[in-house]
């Protein structure tokens, strides 16, 4: 398969200069060995869901460890959690040694427990996702990002298959004591019919005969695995009751669509489910981008009870906001500016606030106006490729900042 350069490189050689070990976190199948074999072709490799390696590992730790040709790259590192103190010890003895140690996992919160008791100041801790459509242009509503899809789409399919097969019985069964992978597996398929809602685990929870704390426990599973994308509502003392729970989404929308039995583009763009997909798929561009570059994961909706409703607000430097709309459609409408003009109002009132709001509604490409244009009075319409290929950034001649004082 070809390398597709990804936008995180620069960070994880960053980190590999200034610490000694490099953990590198993601769903499975992203590309994180992928990554890091490209980048550091003399390390070697070592996979801890071989049960070989782990028994070698765990019968002599230390000779194991000894035998390694550094660089080393240790994948899956979650299923042998005690590696981590050896390692540690290992670099204490020497921490002025860099790029050594390169961990990965898919595990994140099993595997964060892990880095911050043992590996605090010692390792630099990043996120890889699927591939973004700013890194790949094959990435697809349909399809989405997973580097093996974007290689060979025509197995998108049959691939999906096998990928929830393996995560149900190596992260899922790992993680949690889930017996019954079958209900496991309904669940997450009715959870990809709730996707881009407002999370409800009482209306997860009926139709599968299951208590709210189950579901919460499910969903626990999901997010650390880096399935599921949780969007929280954005707080503001704009003097309304803001509605309080947050949206769910699934992270990838190829997988969303093979979950909802979504398998051609004719199929998309009848489903009743495109809006929300494509709202979806807007989400994890957006979180993509700002996780890749090193940054923080900064995503929030706005609703109140007044049927007030932004689809994302995205913080900014400054104090500055992006609000963004998603429509799956090709056709815009001044109207669909409204939500916004009346948030980014709102804020103008608050006393003291500084900043400065940007408004955007990003649509599906239509061959008519294929670029950005003025939707409304300080609101952009951009087509997503172009929204992509800007960085996620409101053109100049068209973008809103309303100074708020």
């Amino acid at each position: 398969m070809k390398h597709v350069p990804r936008k995180l490189e620069s960070s994880v050689i960053t980190a590999a200069k200034n610490f000694p070990a490099v953990v590198l976190t993601g769903p499975r199948r992203t590309g994180k060995t992928w990554l890091l074999k490209h980048l550091f072709p003399k390390g070697s490799y070592h996979l801890f869901e071989d049960p070989d390696v782990i028994a070698r590992f765990r019968s002599d730790p230390q000779g194991f460890l000894d035998g390694l040709r550094l660089p080393a790259i240790l994948d899956e590192i979650q299923n042998t959690p005690e590696v981590f103190d050896h390692i540690r010890s290992r670099i204490d003895r020497d921490p002025r040694r860099v790029g050594r140690w390169f961990l990965t996992g898919s595990q994140e919160s099993g595997l964060m427990a892990n880095v911050t008791e043992s590996m605090a100041g010692r390792a630099a801790v990043m996120q890889l996702l699927p591939l973004s459509a700013a890194e790949s242009p094959k990435v697809t509503l349909l399809n989405g990002g997973y580097p093996e899809i974007v290689a060979r789409p025509k197995a998108a399919r049959l691939w999906f298959s096998s990928y929830l097969q393996t995560y149900l019985e190596r992260d899922v069964r790992q993680i949690s004591a889930v017996h019954d992978l079958a209900m496991f597996r309904r669940f997450f398929a009715l959870l990809a019919s709730r996707h881009g809602q407002v999370l409800n685990k009482t209306d997860l929870a009926a139709p599968l005969g299951m208590s709210v704390p189950g579901i919460g426990r499910w969903l626990d599973i999901l997010e650390a695995t880096a399935q599921i994308l949780i969007v929280p509502p954005y707080f503001e003392n704009l003097g309304k009751r803001i509605v309080k729970s947050p949206k769910v989404y699934i992270a990838d929308s190829g997988l969303a669509c093979h979950l909802l039995g979504i398998e051609t583009e004719a199929e998309l763009e009848k489903s009743p489910f495109l809006g929300a997909l494509f709202e979806g798929f807007l989400a994890s561009e957006i979180v993509k981008a700002q996780v890749h570059s090193g940054g923080r994961r900064e995503l929030y909706y706005f609703r109140d009870q007044q049927g007030l409703e932004v689809d994302f607000v995205v913080p900014g430097p400054n104090a500055s906001v992006t609000l963004v709309e998603a429509k799956a459609s090709r056709t815009v409408t001044p109207d669909m500016a409204v939500p916004m003009q009346r948030l980014a109002a709102a804020w103008a009132r608050q006393p003291g606030r500084r900043g400065t709001v940007q408004c955007v509604v990003v649509h599906r490409p239509q061959r008519s106006v294929p670029r950005s244009y003025a939707l409304a009075p300080n609101v952009a319409a951009i087509p997503w490729p172009e929204w992509v290929a800007a960085g996620l950034k409101v053109p100049g001649h068209a973008t809103h900042r309303a100074p708020i004082d």
